[in-house]
């Protein structure tokens, strides 16, 4: 798994002339890179509690917490899976023709950072996380649109406009999330918070 984040490049290009080896490693790791931000969320959330900047920390019971846990990796897969096949979908338009082997292993390199900094959600402290997970993000999206073209075998434009297409997508996926999350809060699916 080092080498999702010490040399993606040279994996970007192994996907690239359809190194069926790197595929499959790929696709194993996938399993493990999406389980670590439910597993670490749970973690310091039961353990140590979400702190929003108030002086009492938000702490999950074992119930609520594995809750919160599998509905968040039920929304991962859901995001990155939906993307894929969005990918796949749109990757006619802009002239690559790749096995949907490829675009889940793409996306599985471009996934691994920010899977990797969710480790920071064994300290759940609001502005510790968003200084560890900015960063990771947007290195997740430098790979994605660096590598789109390369994987994708397309040009550097095409590869550009696909990535800005997805990363809409995502940015919409993220809102919609959010307000879904907060609808599930309201109607009684997660902690009881005191205003």
């Amino acid at each position: 798994m080092l080498d999702l984040l010490l040399s993606p490049g040279r994996i970007l290009r192994d996907l690239a002339h359809k190194d069926a080896l790197t595929i499959e490693k790929l696709g194993k790791q996938l399993v493990f890179l999406l389980l670590i931000p439910p597993v670490a969320s749970a973690i310091g959330g039961i353990t140590f509690g979400w702190r929003f900047g108030t002086s009492e920390p938000l702490v999950l019971t074992m119930e609520q917490g594995l809750t919160i846990s599998f509905l968040y990796y039920i929304a991962m897969c859901m995001g990155y899976f939906g993307t894929v096949f969005l990918a796949r979908w749109m990757g006619s338009t802009y002239g690559a023709e790749i096995s949907l082997d490829q675009y889940l292993a793409f996306f599985t390199v471009v996934v691994a950072p920010l899977c990797v900094a969710s480790i920071a959600h064994l300290f759940p402290h609001i502005f510790f996380n968003v200084l560890v997970l900015v960063p990771a993000m947007i290195w997740s999206m430098l790979l994605m649109y660096r590598g789109m073209p390369v994987v994708l075998d397309i040009p550097p434009e095409r590869g550009m406009l696909m990535s800005s297409v997805l990363v809409g997508w995502l940015l919409i996926a993220a809102v919609s999330l959010l307000g879904f999350s907060m609808v599930l809060w309201t109607i009684g699916l997660g902690p009881a918070i005191r205003v």
